[in-house]
């Protein structure tokens, strides 16, 4: 049981429950963790789950808090391959999942998934290659909701 309700109504107190949540489940992931590990040194999180939260914010509230360049800033990392997306997906599907209601992590797994598949593109894709699973169109994980796909 959790410690508090479930989301019901997305401000800026709920997307920093999220996304503290979510990160905590990425640096104990196995694949990602090692990737995060490498990019943002432990003294420069604070600062990352700040972007974060301004990056939800614009999202999900149109806040317009955002001001980065996601492109830019994970060509620089190192270790990041077009997989490691679904997985991404997987963890940030179920942190919603645990904490909010159906409806809200339905709508915070169909905007993470059209970023994923987007950043995807835009750090992967190349003409004339074969590409990976459209995370747009993915079936649900195990246990979310009927399990029809989204996109």
């Amino acid at each position: 049981m959790h410690e508090h309700a479930r989301i019901d109504r997305i401000d800026e107190a709920a997307i920093v429950r999220l996304i503290d949540a979510f990160y905590a489940r990425v640096r104990r992931d196995p694949v990602l963790a090692p990737v995060f590990e490498q990019a943002i040194p432990e003294a420069e999180w604070p600062a990352h789950l700040q972007t974060m939260y301004a990056f939800w914010s614009a999202v999900m509230l149109t806040s317009g808090r955002y001001k980065g360049d996601p492109v830019t800033t994970h060509r620089a990392v190192q270790g990041v391959a077009p997989e490691m997306f679904g997985r991404w997906l997987d963890l940030f599907e179920a942190t919603a999942d645990d904490l909010c209601t159906p409806a809200l992590a339905d709508l915070f797994a169909d905007k993470a998934r059209r970023i994923g598949e987007s950043l995807k593109l835009a750090l992967f894709f190349r003409p004339g290659k074969p590409w990976t699973e459209d995370l747009r169109n993915r079936p649900k994980l195990a246990g979310r909701g009927d399990g029809v796909p989204c996109g």
